[in-house]
């Protein structure tokens, strides 16, 4: 693939918020490229948490395109900077982690990053393998590269100014040791979505030119949206895709996103070229494809890059059999019916609710059906047995 093929594969699905910046971007990837070497590639993920949904993989997919391009990959995991938390889209300061949580939720990563990238042309590092090495006076000279104003003028520090809510110092410390992580590895190209442009663009690009190394590419890749389309993907507002609940999960909450992010999704978590994608909005927009169809294509595309492609096709069958056939799934939990059993009882016995609150939002969402016909109140004891409906994916066999 020339250069110009690899700058097209490369800057799909990016966001700057300013196209002199793209441009600019996009030139300083073409000279690295036109170097003719292997350039050195990371993004930085912080264990915050066990799990990671599709939202959290749109990076890795870019690192994926740089790996079978031939570039060296970098999977940072922030051991150092996940004690910190970044502030990037917060609106609070993030809970300060210990050592323990952060090695407990960091075990995962790694595994869950190799359903998308290639381990064995992936090095995995800890960023405290230097953090931990900085003293306070590097720290100082750090931070002489950075006024108080260029932090303070950041959308959700503006925010919380307004609203007189406090902004810890040590919160500013996140973008320093990010900065620096780009220094210690010598950094090419960092990788991260829209939320880290301060932490890539100003901090880690300036604190390279500072210390005498050529300043970094940039590659902002977008915010993937949620299932809802609209707000970004995330555990608080439950709109997310997990990548480790199964094909047929994965696949039935990709064909529930709506028409209008399909484009979206194809151009940050698919392996589709540009070309793939244009030809594919193009049937869309001329009536030639049903968007119906463009979605299964989507929906099988996104599941065979996490599970395969006999699990892919497993899933499809079995959506197409439950969904497009209206039958029932064969094989389903079951519970033994007792005259007091109510649907609340039922669902958190069998656990297709992880809370009541979950529970009582889906009954006043009408979600709740036995046999067809909607449950109004769960707290009232089930009339008789059969098929208990959540949702529209999950099914109870109430004998």
């Amino acid at each position: 693939m020339n250069v110009e093929e690899q700058v097209e594969i490369l800057m799909q699905g990016v966001e700057y918020g300013d196209e002199e910046l793209k441009e600019a971007m996009t030139s300083e990837l073409r000279a690295r490229l036109l170097e003719g070497r292997p350039l050195r590639v990371y993004c930085g993920y912080d264990p915050t948490s066990t799990d990671l949904h599709l939202g959290h993989t749109i990076t890795m997919r870019k690192l994926r395109q740089f790996q079978d391009l031939g570039h060296e990959v970098t999977f940072l995991i922030g051991s150092y900077t996940a004690l910190v938390g970044d502030p990037s889209d917060k609106n609070k300061a993030r809970p300060v982690l210990t050592h323990e949580q952060v090695e407990e939720n960091a075990r995962t990563y790694a595994e869950q990053a190799f359903r998308v990238l290639d381990e064995s042309k992936t090095s995995v590092r800890y960023n405290g393998e230097w953090l931990s090495k900085l003293s306070l006076v590097d720290l100082i000279r750090l931070g002489q590269n950075f006024t108080v104003q260029q932090f303070l003028a950041r959308e959700n520090f503006v925010k919380r100014l307004e609203k007189s809510e406090p902004i810890f110092l040590h919160e500013t410390f996140y973008a320093l040791m990010q900065g620096y992580d780009a220094v210690a590895m010598q950094t090419d190209v960092q990788v991260g979505g829209t939320d880290q442009l301060f932490n890539i663009i100003v901090a880690g690009r300036k604190l390279q030119d500072a210390l005498g190394q050529k300043p970094l590419v940039g590659i902002i890749t977008g915010i993937l949206p949620g299932t809802d389309g609209v707000q970004r993907m995330s555990k608080s507002t439950g709109n997310i895709v997990p990548i480790n609940t199964g094909a047929e999960d994965m696949y039935g909450k990709l064909m529930s996103i709506p028409d209008f992010v399909m484009g979206k999704y194809m151009r940050l978590a698919t392996r589709w070229s540009p070309r793939e994608i244009e030809d594919l909005e193009e049937e869309l927009a001329s009536g030639k494809a049903h968007p119906r169809d463009v979605k299964m294509k989507l929906a099988w595309e996104i599941t065979s890059i996490f599970y395969g492609d006999t699990d892919a096709q497993t899933a499809q069958e079995a959506f197409v059999k439950l969904f497009q056939q209206k039958e029932l799934p064969e094989d389903m939990p079951e519970l033994q019916w007792q005259p007091d059993l109510t649907a609340l009882d039922a669902l958190l016995a069998t656990r297709l609710v992880s809370s009541k609150s979950e529970a009582r939002r889906l009954f006043e969402q009408k979600g709740v059906r036995l046999d067809g016909k909607t449950i109004e109140n769960g707290n009232e004891p089930l009339p008789h047995p059969g098929v208990l409906q959540v949702g529209k994916r999950k099914f109870l066999r109430v004998k």
